[in-house]
């Protein structure tokens, strides 16, 4: 088996790590998951692992070798490194940030299984995730109690089954893209088997996060079922888009998959005309059409992130001086209790 080939960083030297022939599952059993080897791999002062160590405590660190690559070397203000850094202000309980920001838990009529809009619901196809965002609206989530094994999918399916105005299986997670092909393909075959549902979702960052994840044995399910497909991206910059997840999109349109993108308004990140604007721009030349652009999710620890309304509604105004309309994302906050995404 070859492992991760790294190539040690310098501080007058850029990260470069290079993977020869690893499966996306070695690249995600490899992701760093130590806040001081993250710290030491980028090359951040060690003013900065006492917080990194604090947040991590709180939520785990998770960056994987795809995606470290594509930050800054020794720029702790990467909007990359952002995302994923842990940060002592995580343990902050300001007033309105809980830890079901969603208000999910009155919505799960089966393990595993979110109804709250009509026509659709969302399945949670995997507890786990590539990369761990320190903004993440489900990072308290109780996974441990909605991660159904085979048998116990069945409630879930049989509750799609009786309720025939649901049109739309959303695979969620986590990253449902984290479980394995042999899992995915025989829950996407019980879901194309129910007459009335005609599409599946799925919401993902592992195609941006560990490219190498849009892989033959994905591909080989994807392309084959009777589901029109949409696979949603979660992409928050520009810089994230790099030629490796490129050429996963590509490999995505080729099976059939129209791709939209939802991203997060972060502070620090990218809460700025000229930043939105080249995602949006970057997002196209990818072949990924923006779609939303959510307000943060009130989630305990990850209150530095937020921007004010009247900043989001702003920017948007501004923003639309410098895109044509099929690049603007739709700034919505979601509001527990609404049947639909609240537009701002």
């Amino acid at each position: 088996m070859q492992e991760n080939i790294i190539i040690a960083a310098s501080e007058t030297q850029s990260h470069c790590y290079s993977m020869v022939q690893s499966t996306w599952q070695q690249q995600l059993s490899h992701a760093i998951r130590d806040p001081q080897i993250l710290c030491d791999r980028l090359g951040l002062s060690h003013d900065w692992l006492a917080g990194a160590q604090a947040g991590h405590d709180l939520f785990d660190v998770c960056v994987p070798e795809a995606y470290l690559n594509r930050i800054a070397y020794a720029d702790i203000d990467d909007p990359l490194l952002r995302q994923v850094l842990p940060l002592g202000e995580e343990a902050l309980t300001p007033h309105g940030y809980v830890v079901d920001p969603l208000a999910e838990a009155d919505h799960r009529p089966a393990k595993g299984l979110i109804h709250k809009y009509a026509g659709r619901v969302l399945l949670i196809a995997s507890p786990n995730c590539a990369i761990n965002c320190r903004y993440c609206f489900r990072r308290h989530f109780p996974y441990s109690d909605n991660s159904p094994s085979r048998a116990q999918w069945q409630e879930a399916l049989d509750y799609l089954r009786s309720e025939t105005t649901i049109h739309e299986a959303i695979l969620s997670g986590g990253d449902p893209l984290a479980a394995n092909d042999r899992q995915l393909a025989w829950l996407v075959e019980q879901l194309e088997s129910i007459p009335h549902l005609k599409r599946l979702r799925i919401h993902t960052r592992l195609p941006v996060v560990i490219p190498d994840r849009i892989d033959d044995a994905l591909l080989n399910w994807l392309s084959t079922t009777r589901l029109q497909k949409v696979v949603v991206l979660h992409i928050n910059h520009a810089n994230e888009i790099d030629q490796t997840v490129v050429d996963a999109c590509a490999r995505l349109k080729q099976a059939g998959a129209t791709l939209l993108n939802q991203s997060v308004l972060l502070r620090r990140v990218n809460d700025s005309v000229s930043a939105l604007a080249a995602l949006s721009e970057r997002l196209f030349e990818a072949g990924i059409l923006p779609y939303y652009l959510h307000v943060l999710d009130p989630v305990q620890g990850a209150a530095h992130f937020d921007v004010p309304d009247s900043e989001a509604r702003e920017l948007v105004a501004q923003l639309r001086d410098h895109l044509p309309g099929f690049l603007m994302p739709r700034l919505v906050r979601e509001i527990p209790g609404k049947g639909s995404k609240t537009p701002l």
